[in-house]
């Protein structure tokens, strides 16, 4: 991941509706949720919903795919992998057992060079 993405991933979490539907898309899985139902669970405006989600998508931690007369939303998972290995690659600054807790915590989802440890 290039820097630029991840500041721009980060600038879209960095808002409390858009954090909210991320999350709620994560918890949806793989068969992410309609618009219609992503406004209804979090209360949001559908106007203000699809500003909301127009940031997620260009940030590439959201897609959209048309079904029908609806937008059905899911979480980008390895978007958001690509962005927690970018902000934690060099975390151990040569201290592997630094990075311990962090990579138990994460599991095989992030992997941290070797040679930076």
């Amino acid at each position: 991941m290039e820097k630029e993405d991840a500041l721009r991933a980060l600038a879209a979490l960095g808002q409390e509706t858009r954090l909210d539907v991320f999350r709620l898309l994560v918890k949806a899985g793989n068969e992410g949720m309609a618009a219609g139902a992503i406004s209804d669970a979090l209360s949001v405006r559908p106007n203000t919903l699809s500003t909301h989600l127009s940031a997620l998508s260009r940030s590439g931690l959201v897609h959209a795919e048309r079904d029908g007369r609806s937008i059905h939303y899911r979480a980008d998972l390895s978007a958001m992998g690509a962005l927690t290995t970018y902000l934690l690659q060099d975390c151990c600054g040569g201290n592997p057992e630094m990075c311990a807790p962090i990579m138990t915590m994460l599991g095989d989802s992030v992997s941290v060079e070797k040679d930076r440890c």
